[in-house]
């Protein structure tokens, strides 16, 4: 993320680091503590060491980071960081009672609203382990944490990767994924609005929800995508369904307001601007016009993109596979400009501002000008 002309990364050996925009140069970076040996867990798909996983979030106003670092001896603990110089003005942890924390990872971005910080739980790569999924909520001043969990016996984790969507309604929206086998709805495969001390306002899943729990076809890969002018929250998952849903009523089992299969399935973040979505679907990104009744869609993009993001009227996303990062015309889908980034992961995700689009590239970031 870029913050005041820094760029602020978070790395899986729990380091923090504000890196000048301009210059390239490190202004500042702390170290949280020893990350967690990936090869002592049960299972997962990081290493050779997990530490922070899920995106930061920041308060510019008070001038605070948020982030959760994973520490050896299997703890997670919301550190507050000074965006000036990255000292530590408060640690806590956020390990939900009852929780078994060798289990669960934070890989969802934390949130900031409603006078806390919100930080979603779900569980490792390959679903080892009693894990569940969790939102905890901690003031942001510190103080007693409120916890919200999904009640399946089992999983229906809270784990992509753009975190809760927050609404200046007062509403929190996540998504879950698979849970394990019943017959009793559990809130698995559904996107949940929880109200901001996390109690279920309404909530959605598919009709099919066994049969994507029996699958493992998270409809959770992907966040809730909340258009507020519309008064819809948009939402996709690995089936490649997109689903349209009432905001302030999601509408239950089966109550969306429309539905259409859009590609081979979704995975991360997406990007939207008026009327339209962009999804990272496997076979490809593909561009929704969204009404408040119906899913279009405008086109259709190859290779495999991950999450895109909107800046300099394109959009931007890299192709993890090539390494290489794209801009594409808003309207047609159209390759305006491509570039090596080296290295990229399966959810390597652009930033912008100030006249330049930030990617991450391996063990380092680059920087390209947008400037014409």
């Amino acid at each position: 993320m870029i913050v005041s002309g820094h760029v602020l990364v978070a790395t899986e050996n729990n380091s923090v680091y504000s890196v000048d925009l301009f210059s390239g140069s490190v202004v500042w970076m702390q170290h949280l503590g020893a990350p967690v040996d990936a090869s002592s867990l049960a299972c997962g798909d990081i290493g050779p060491v997990t530490g922070i996983t899920g995106t930061p979030a920041v308060d510019v106003t008070a001038g605070r980071l948020y982030v959760v670092a994973f520490l050896r001896g299997y703890h997670h603990v919301l550190f507050t960081l000074s965006l000036v110089d990255g000292s530590v003005v408060a640690q806590q942890s956020v390990d939900p009672p009852g929780s078994v924390p060798a289990v669960q990872q934070e890989r969802g971005a934390l949130a900031i609203g409603y006078g806390r910080v919100y930080v979603p739980l779900g569980g490792l790569y390959g679903d080892c382990g009693n894990y569940h999924g969790y939102v905890v909520a901690v003031p942001v001043a510190g103080g007693a944490m409120l916890v919200y969990r999904t009640p399946v016996a089992e999983e229906a984790g809270i784990w992509n990767p753009a975190g809760p969507a927050l609404a200046v309604t007062g509403a929190v929206y996540v998504v879950t994924g698979n849970g394990s086998s019943t017959r009793s709805f559990g809130y698995s495969n559904s996107v949940i609005e929880l109200t901001p001390d996390l109690q279920v306002r309404s909530f959605f899943a598919p009709s099919n929800w066994q049969a994507l729990d029996a699958s493992d076809s998270d409809l959770g890969s992907v966040g809730a995508t909340l258009m507020q002018q519309l008064g819809v929250v948009v939402t996709i998952g690995k089936q490649g369904v997109a689903y349209l849903l009432k905001a302030d009523q999601l509408g239950g089992v089966g109550g969306q307001l429309a539905s259409r299969a859009v590609c081979a399935g979704a995975w991360g973040g997406t990007a939207w601007l008026g009327s339209m979505v962009w999804v990272p679907c496997s076979d490809g990104l593909v561009a929704l016009s969204i009404t408040q009744t119906s899913i279009g869609v405008v086109w259709r993009a190859a290779p495999h993109m991950a999450s895109p993001i909107i800046a300099a009227g394109a959009v931007w996303a890299i192709d993890a596979d090539a390494g290489l990062l794209y801009a594409m015309d808003i309207s047609s889908g159209a390759v305006l400009y491509k570039a090596s980034v080296g290295m990229a992961h399966h959810f390597s995700t652009p930033a912008a501002s100030e006249g330049f689009i930030v990617a991450p590239a391996g063990r380092a970031v680059v920087a390209f000008s947008t400037a014409s």
